[in-house]
């Protein structure tokens, strides 16, 4: 399923600037790329990925904001040293998790 609902460069800028990157190379990345993709198809009962060529394009970015936004809190609460402080990587999680819960 890696990578279908939206892709690791929209992840990665959702996580700002101080995320890890390490873990572009680690394989995490494509780990939660599948979890959120996985997540979405069970909390909607639908499955978007193996109907995603034949959706329109708001849908698309719906569902790509949904997960990038899923990914991108994974991102952050792996490794919050590169923030500025906790306080700012607690914010970006905050805002992550309205995108993606709305």
């Amino acid at each position: 399923m890696t990578w279908i609902l939206t892709t690791s460069g929209e992840a990665l800028a959702k996580a700002g600037y101080h995320y890890n990157p390490d873990l572009t190379t680690s394989g995490a990345l494509a780990v939660w790329s599948n979890q959120a993709e996985g997540r979405i198809v069970a909390e909607t009962r639908r499955n978007w990925v193996s109907q995603y060529a034949g959706l329109s394009e708001g849908i698309k970015r719906m569902l790509s904001d949904i997960a990038s936004s899923l990914i991108a809190k994974q991102i952050i609460s792996c490794d919050m040293s590169g923030y500025t402080s906790r306080s700012e990587a607690q914010t970006m999680l905050d805002v992550q998790d309205d995108v993606a819960e709305t």
